[in-house]
């Protein structure tokens, strides 16, 4: 019983709230806000829908994605597209968001 009293004064003096990731200055690709705001840009129809950028590079290079991020590539709103190629190897596509062209590669 002892034993479960300190457990209990333990977890009451334990801080409530959950303190934030730190991001060590890296910038902030990916968040719940870039989502939002790509998914209006998608409903829009200032942006492709990431679908189909997959499916453009999925047809060009057979493979799968790994990750995604938006960012930009000369000013413009831009799908940083991380794909393995069937072999293994990663390649980062570069692609247009309003256009859905493949800016560049990177890697493979």
């Amino acid at each position: 019983m002892k034993r479960l009293l300190v457990i209990a004064a333990m977890l009451a003096a334990a801080p409530a709230v959950a303190q934030p990731y730190p991001d060590y200055g890296r910038p902030s690709y990916g968040g719940r806000h870039d989502q939002d705001a790509a998914r209006d840009a998608v409903r829009g129809g200032r942006q492709v829908p990431l679908s189909q950028v997959i499916a453009n590079i999925a047809a060009r290079t057979p493979g799968r994605q790994l990750n995604t991020t938006q960012g930009d590539a000369g000013g413009r709103p831009a799908y940083f597209v991380q794909w393995q190629t069937n072999d293994g190897r990663v390649i980062i596509f570069v692609v247009d968001a309003q256009s859905g062209q493949i800016i560049s590669r990177q890697g493979g």
